[in-house]
């Protein structure tokens, strides 16, 4: 997915922290245009830019009809993984390593840009547009990778009042065989009404809970649907309740802290300016570095990139990495 914001900039976002659990509020986007499907995005913010090597998180839907639009048009990547993971709908994805899927329900479509990738993601039928989209941020050690593309569909395994679908990494006795480039964790957690549930967590890693549907709490903070809920490293266990009536969900994101500065610009991740400079350039220029998406029949062949800012753009901060368990 891309980020289709004119102006992609550093911005302020409300966050609360309540018995050691920030809340980060989440921002309206668009997506694909004035009338395109809005987004709600909780990463990255001013205050926390990543969770682990989670760099960028985009919740929508659910939305049917015209609202339902998507349409995103052939965009570059560089220095990172898309993660696309729906609850309703169906997108074609097209890309550049000559890749042509379907993502639907409860499958990970795991694609790793590594040194340039472009592609297009479609909404297709008539159903219910509901999902996510999200970036892990590689190491320097694995961020000039090649081009690939993962597809995996985990089984729900049943705990009392959830169930839990592990698609990276490990949780409640449940292993994901993708590989990811940094130790990582992501899961779909349904809960039955009025359940809690305690996860044993690795204490090495910093973890998010969005919510999606539901009265859910985090460690005892309410999250409204949106919400991502942030708790940090240092604990053992992770406690989720849907205080709730009807059925609740959320996606639970972790990893160990990265700690390598990035610059974030766009659908780029780098390590300087210069690096952004160029990639924009390149991709204005269509260089191969992004190859190309064969099929697709949108309004405008490739997204253009956007004006660069008139200061430096400067690196994320590592700062914002403490513990607040």
């Amino acid at each position: 997915m891309s980020n289709l914001e004119t102006a992609p900039a550093e911005f302020a976002c409300s966050a609360s922290q309540i018995a050691g659990i920030e809340v980060l509020r989440p921002r309206e986007v668009p997506l694909g245009g004035l009338r395109a499907i809005r987004v709600q995005r909780t990463l990255p913010q001013r205050q926390r830019s990543l969770i682990g090597a989670w760099c960028f998180v985009d919740h929508y839907g659910p939305v049917t009809g015209p609202a339902a639009r998507m349409d995103v048009a052939p965009h570059p990547h560089t220095g990172l993984q898309t993660v696309s993971w729906l609850f309703s709908g169906e997108v074609e994805h097209r890309d550049s390593a000559r890749v042509h899927a379907r993502v639907r329900p409860g499958q990970l479509n795991l694609m790793t840009a590594g040194a340039g990738i472009c592609h297009s993601e479609v909404f297709v039928g008539s159903g219910v547009l509901h999902g996510v989209q999200l970036w892990v941020a590689l190491p320097d050690s694995a961020r000039h990778t090649g081009r690939d593309f993962v597809h995996y569909t985990p089984a729900a395994v049943s705990l009392p009042g959830a169930a839990v679908r592990v698609f990276l990494g490990e949780l409640a006795d449940s292993r994901s065989p993708v590989e990811t480039f940094t130790a990582l964790v992501g899961a779909q957690i349904d809960l039955e009404p009025q359940a809690v549930l305690e996860l044993d967590v690795d204490p090495a890693f910093e973890h998010g809970a969005l919510c999606d549907l539901g009265d859910l709490e985090l460690g005892g903070t309410a999250l409204r649907v949106g919400d991502l809920g942030y708790q940090g490293p240092g604990g053992t266990t992770l406690r989720l309740r849907n205080a709730g009536p009807r059925p609740g969900r959320a996606l639970l994101l972790g990893g160990q802290p990265f700690a390598e500065e990035l610059v974030m610009w766009w659908n780029f991740v780098g390590r300087s300016h210069e690096e952004i400079v160029t990639y924009r350039q390149l991709w204005l220029d269509g260089d191969e570095l992004f190859g190309a998406v064969r099929g697709y029949r949108g309004r405008v062949p490739r997204l253009p990139a956007p004006p660069l800012p008139s200061t430096r753009l400067l690196p994320r901060p590592i700062s914002d990495r403490k513990e607040t368990g």
